[in-house]
């Protein structure tokens, strides 16, 4: 099956499919997004209006059987930080939509009238369809209408924070169990709702993704697979999930507690990895689950409540975190039923439980009130009250709102779970990313805190710039292969790793790409996302983190971010 763009106009309703453009044909995931977002979308342009575009891209490996390449790439510029932005989530809707011969699916445009609408996603293209039913529903009930209407189908969706363009609202994509994954962070579900789409299904039919040396392939897989299995922290992510880093970024003094103003968190113990899976145990949940078919890791899970009843899955720990120390609540099935609110809703689990903890700095809520955070959520946030939009429209909108100044932001984007005090690498991915904080854009803590790739000491500045710019390069082809992050850690330590990860491209498309194509890749995608900033604005001053990281010393280690903006800016001299 050829690979071909599939395009879709709002305003006018019009879809089409075209050939793929040479300088697009190498590039996949979020390779594929930001050079169709750099391209085609003017970099001043309102991220809600019509002239920006929304982007899906499978990775150049989706529809594979390629162990754990089911990541799925939406791009766009983005409401909530005014960058470029690619957020990525598991789910079917990647491999699905590779099956279809789809390199891309471009939304672009706006419809004129009040109506919303759907899309339906074949190997023949894109049909657009008027939507009644399902407006102003949750995801949840999104995904079981569909389940009746349109069985077996993939799904991308948006909740009602979408549809409300909040700057929080995150995109959803069904995964095998029914439940949700999300393309989370930089407001991306305002842009699907700003184009006045609900969803998207997609039904591959019997479509498939051919490969070029299916022998060589195979034998590439294997090894691949097995570096994979075979690595210590993987064994870790599939006992405990990802929340098994509660209890080591404690530790560590890098557990951001109280919005920011603490280092580690009194009640860890009762919101850790560990405490999760005897939990998990105990009520019969599942201590692993799959995010997308092929994942040979199975860093999810399904939490139950006392009654043994499903009460969420993909239970992370950058939420855990967020709505935990940093809104100083020990309750797992608090967190829990706010974790699965967000997802129905559809709006991220970092971005809103860190706007909480400004809004409990502020006054709003009292630190520690889970049931709180679940009421606004329910009462507030999910019906678009005034408060509700505050705290939907992120972190930073509640310190306008309120006049906190201690707001953990870069880029108006929330800061995730480590502190750039006390794991300084994590604070120079922070500062430099052309997202917005992200940790996932070079996970320093790989090689701060977990010893993987070698060690560098998180309290020191030495080797940080070119510690978090190596994993920058690395993670933005990572991302274009549609493989999770968490092969980074067998990459880093398994030498026969990337090496099988590149001979699958190989065998996938008749190619001979080298570690150095892999490298340039990398830097490609980094420079093109920057020269997008730099013309939508941006200057290396947004490259800071917010004051009182440089003043207020984080306990226990008691130690603030000391970088130099010139030291920063140093990241870019490649």
């Amino acid at each position: 099956m050829t690979e071909k763009i599939f395009r879709v106009n709002m305003t006018d309703l019009t879809t089409s499919v075209e050939d793929v453009p040479a300088a697009w044909a190498g590039h996949g995931g979020r390779g594929l997004t930001s050079t169709i977002v750099a391209a085609e979308v003017e970099p001043t342009c309102h991220p809600l209006g019509p002239k920006n575009k929304l982007v899906f891209a499978p990775g150049l490996l989706s529809g594979t059987v390629a162990a754990n390449s089911g990541r799925l790439s939406a791009g766009a510029k983005s409401p909530l930080t005014g960058t470029i932005k690619e957020a990525n989530s598991g789910g079917t809707a990647a491999q699905f939509l590779a099956r279809c011969g789809c390199k891309a699916l471009i939304i672009e445009g706006q419809p004129k009238g009040d109506g919303w609408y759907s899309l339906m996603v074949t190997p023949d293209g894109v049909t657009i369809s008027e939507e009644k039913d399902l407006i102003g529903k949750g995801n949840f009930a999104v995904a079981g209408a569909l389940e009746s209407r349109l069985p077996g189908k993939g799904l991308i969706t948006i909740g009602p924070a979408g549809e409300m363009k909040m700057a929080a609202a995150n995109i959803s994509v069904k995964d095998p169990d029914g439940g949700m994954r999300s393309n989370g962070r930089g407001g991306l579900g305002a842009v699907m709702g700003s184009k006045k789409v609900k969803f998207i299904a997609i039904d591959p039919r019997d479509g498939k993704v051919e490969i070029a040396d299916p022998e060589k392939f195979k034998e590439a897989n294997r090894t691949f697979a097995k570096a994979l299995v075979g690595h210590p922290v993987s064994k870790a992510l599939g006992q405990y999930g990802t929340n098994v880093l509660v209890n080591i970024i404690n530790e560590s003094g890098g557990l951001p507690t109280r919005n920011f103003t603490l280092g580690q968190f009194e009640g860890h113990e009762k919101i850790s990895g560990e405490t999760m899976y005897d939990t998990i145990i105990a009520r019969n949940g599942k201590p692993k689950h799959n995010c997308h078919p092929g994942c040979v890791i199975q860093c999810s899970q399904v939490y139950n409540d006392a009654s043994g009843k499903k009460i969420t899955s993909g239970f992370e720990y950058e939420s855990i975190w967020a709505m935990g120390a940093d809104c100083c609540i020990d309750n797992l099935d608090q967190i829990a039923e706010a974790d699965r609110l967000m997802d129905d809703i559809g709006i991220d689990s970092i971005e809103t439980p860190v706007a909480m903890g400004v809004a409990m700095e502020a006054g709003v809520l009292s630190f520690g009130d889970g049931s709180g955070i679940c009421r606004v959520l329910k009462e507030e946030v999910a019906k678009g009250t005034p408060l509700g939009r505050i705290i939907g429209n992120g972190a930073a909108s509640v310190g306008r709102a309120y006049g906190v100044t201690r707001v953990p932001v870069v880029k108006n984007q929330a800061i995730p779970a480590y502190d750039p005090r006390a794991i300084k690498g994590i604070g120079i991915t922070y500062a430099t990313s052309t997202q917005g904080a992200d940790h996932t854009m070079g996970y320093t803590i790989a090689t701060n805190i977990l010893g993987v790739g070698g060690k560098v000491d998180p309290l020191t500045k030495e080797g940080q710039v070119e510690l978090s710019r190596n994993l920058q390069i690395a993670t933005a082809a990572i991302d274009s292969t549609g493989m999770c992050l968490f092969i980074a850690f067998a990459a880093l330590d398994d030498q026969n790793c990337l090496p099988a990860l590149i001979e699958m491209i190989n065998a996938r498309f008749g190619i001979a790409l080298t570690g150095d194509d892999v490298v340039s890749l990398g830097q490609y995608i980094l420079k093109t996302e920057r020269a997008f900033n730099l013309a939508a604005g941006f200057t290396n001053l947004d490259d800071r983190l917010p004051d009182f990281f440089y003043t207020e010393p984080v306990a226990p280690h008691n130690v603030v971010f000391d970088f130099s903006g010139e030291e920063i800016d140093t990241f870019w001299n490649f």
